[in-house]
């Protein structure tokens, strides 16, 4: 007899093909079925909390975050809806908020979005670039939804009139008074409003003089221009070269001039005002020169990925130019002007060279910015410290290619996925390759993700450091990580119907995860409850789906406002002890006993089963042995019911295998008669009903709404002949 200890569940489920690999370092860490339990980084694995009902929906929505700061009152989620944009919080939808929206819901899942303060920019290649913007104070805030317009300023100011002022005379001579006046002084002028934003240049306005070279003392030329609404001061620039350079701003008083009508036999006259410079032949400065417009995304060319890199707006993907990305002026994201010659701070056009035109599919920024594209992913730097029109580098990280699918920065790393949607990897910088390394995530678990690729993801960073992943058929799966402790642990949850979508937001407690969900045919917005934690009571555990906490004033036995689950037969927590057999109707259900705190809602099963036991003996491997388990102890955590069983001949490759089994109750009693069994830690002996065989599995459950949490499993195991 043997004695075994699972100590360790934080390989996750794996697929069944590595159950006879033994000989991995991880091995003993690997579970064959690991449905609604969530591995821990501590390496002890305990059951998922139930989700709480918010909202029922009128339609099939996909969700977006929306974060100002890390403060839960600022965090929002954004529901786009076919033909509506709707904004719930961790409490629910947010009432009065709908906005009208062009995005069909099949191409909501592409939008790559990018939040900067109040604004969060949306990118597809199937629309035009949008923004969705929050603005007032809270509570009333006004939510809209707007197509962006480039390059927007003040208008331009009227062309400037110039007239020629010569210096005082130093001779009788009219001639060489006027020497050399025969060279047009040409000029430009543009507004700038309060927040430094520069309009494009007015018209040319001249006036012939004397060439820079050849004033004398005195000369000047002066300029007027007409007001424009709005501006704080303007830029005058004198041409040169061929180029219009800076030479002055004005932002001194406006003048004004009486302008005087004939009408018959009354004058009238109005004021006009203006503004004045005095060009003292100051030196042009031709590295700064008045904007010229530029938009590479007119007429449908619209980009598919965005973010925000080095104080620019990064477009990239689009429709005629897959492989190229856009960034925006310096500090002014909806500004694509360019000065002529090109300046360090004017937007930037990039083509990647590759052997194939691979789109452009995401874009991070990382340090460097770092863009994935369906054949590679590159990093994009400069010699010096910033990304300028006249340098960009370069250089390739990877060959793996990228799907769509909005990337995620997890500490360290860049998550990404495959091409195909099937394969998770991270991304992060090695200093042993003096570059960017990164690993497959779903390698020892690829049945979770290659027959249906992964349609959105979010990262919950407390408690756990999970990635909660959709399936494009509504399979929810978690991965475990935190890459410096090298932990990706795979779990499946299921629930009574589809999950379609999934965002998470900053709680006050933890970070909250958002779901819509699809349940016979109605849609249901919920959030994840939190975990149960060492300081909850029983009747606080929350382990039920779609649903609801009831507090009544005195200890009843109606329980009402379960209309969302009308028909539904529900599992109930009354007080901390399971009731079962409830079905609602006319939307409440009549407790068997009188409690005052109530959990209500669909009812699921969290079930685990640890791989096979394989070593190396003294007589050989026990590959083919047949086996039999003795006495097993289960070392639990707070918790209260569960399960046992045992599995055998052929049951190895299907995680459904303990649905055909005869499960043992734990042996749970009370502290006191007729009150709750409250949370047990401790050791739990428990004897598996099974004799000898070659693919002898253990099989934990917890399928009523009480907590459970595993810290290890012990085993005696008797190693028969094969």
């Amino acid at each position: 007899m043997s004695r075994i200890a699972f100590r360790n569940f934080t390989g996750g489920e794996v697929t069944p093909t590595l159950s006879a690999r033994y000989d991995l370092q991880k091995f003993g860490t690997f579970l064959q079925s690991c449905e609604n339990f969530i591995p821990n980084l501590h390496g002890d694995i305990e059951r998922r909390p139930g989700t709480k009902f918010l909202a029922r929906l009128d339609g099939a929505a996909v969700l977006m975050p929306f974060q100002f700061n890390t403060e839960p009152e600022n965090n929002y989620a954004l529901l786009f809806m076919d033909g509506n944009i709707l904004v719930a919080d961790e409490n629910g939808l947010v009432s009065g908020v709908r906005m009208k929206s062009p995005y069909a819901l099949s191409d909501a899942y592409d939008i790559s979005y990018h939040q900067v303060a109040d604004v969060v920019y949306l990118a597809h290649k199937k629309y035009a670039l949008r923004k969705l913007t929050r603005s007032g104070s809270a509570p009333d805030y006004h939510w809209e939804l707007s197509e962006v317009a480039l390059n927007q300023s003040l208008g331009a100011p009227s062309a400037p009139t110039v007239r020629w002022r010569r210096g005082p005379k130093s001779s009788d001579s009219d001639e060489e008074y006027t020497q050399n006046e025969s060279y047009t002084l040409n000029y430009v002028v543009t507004a700038v409003d309060a927040s430094g934003v520069e309009s494009l240049a007015s018209p040319v306005g001249g006036a012939v003089g004397r060439y820079p070279t050849d004033w004398v003392s005195g000369d000047f030329a002066e300029l007027d221009w007409g007001e424009v609404q709005g501006a704080t001061e303007y830029n005058i620039y004198r041409e040169s070269a061929g180029y219009f350079g800076l030479i002055g701003v004005s932002d001194g008083t406006r003048h004004s001039r009486k302008v005087v009508h004939d009408e018959g036999k009354e004058t009238e006259w109005t004021e006009t005002l203006y503004w004045r410079f005095q060009d003292q032949n100051y030196e042009p400065d031709t590295s700064t020169t008045p904007k010229e417009n530029w938009n590479p995304f007119e007429n449908g060319n619209n980009p598919a990925a965005v973010t925000v890199h080095q104080q620019r707006l990064v477009l990239a993907g689009t429709r005629d130019n897959p492989a190229s990305f856009y960034m925006s002026r310096t500090g002014d994201y909806e500004n694509f002007r360019k000065s002529r010659p090109l300046q360090d701070d004017d937007p930037v056009e990039y083509m990647l060279a590759s052997g194939s035109i691979d789109d452009i599919k995401w874009l991070a920024s990382f340090g460097e910015l770092l863009i994935g594209t369906s054949g590679a992913e590159y990093k994009a730097t400069s010699s010096g410290a910033s990304i300028t029109p006249s340098d960009v580098q370069i250089s390739t990280e990877s060959y793996w290619g990228s799907a769509s699918l909005q990337p995620m920065i997890i500490g360290n790393s860049v998550m990404h996925c495959q091409r195909s949607g099937s394969h998770v990897r991270d991304l992060y910088y090695s200093w042993e390759n003096d570059g960017y390394s990164g690993n497959d995530l779903s390698l020892l678990a690829p049945q979770l993700v290659e027959t249906h690729g992964i349609r959105q993801w979010a990262f919950q960073q407390s408690p756990g450091s999970n990635i909660w992943c959709v399936r494009n058929d509504g399979v929810l799966l978690c991965l475990t990580y935190m890459q410096e402790q090298k932990v990706y642990a795979w779990s499946r949850h299921v629930t009574e119907g589809r999950v379609l979508s999934v965002t998470t937001l900053c709680g006050h407690e933890e970070d909250v995860v958002l779901l819509v969900v699809e349940r016979d045919g109605a849609y249901f917005l919920e959030r994840m409850a939190r975990r149960f934690r060492d300081s909850d009571g029983i009747a606080d555990a929350f382990f039920v789906d779609c649903g609801k906490t009831v507090t009544l004033e005195e200890a009843g036995t109606t329980v009402s406002g379960l209309e969302h689950l009308e028909g539904r037969e529900v599992a109930v927590l009354a007080d901390g002890s399971p009731e079962e057999g409830h079905v609602v109707r006319n939307g409440k259900i009549e407790l068997y006993y009188p409690a005052q705190k109530v959990q209500v809602g669909l009812g699921y099963a969290s079930v685990l089963s640890p791989m096979p036991v394989e070593t190396d003996t003294e007589g050989g491997s026990t590959l083919g042995k047949k086996r039999a388990y003795g006495k097993v102890v289960l070392r639990l955590y707070r918790s209260v019911g569960g399960s046992y069983a045992a599995s055998t001949t052929g049951d190895i490759f299907d995680t459904q295998a303990w649905k055909n089994r005869n499960f043992y109750d734990l042996p749970f009693l009370p502290d006191v008669l007729g009150e709750a069994v409250q949370p047990y830690s401790g050791d739990m002996t428990v004897t598996l009903p099974a004799g000898q065989d070659e693919d002898t599995l253990i099989w934990i459950k917890q399928d009523r709404p009480q907590p459970f949490r595993l810290v290890a499993i012990s085993a005696e195991i008797d190693f028969g002949e094969a």
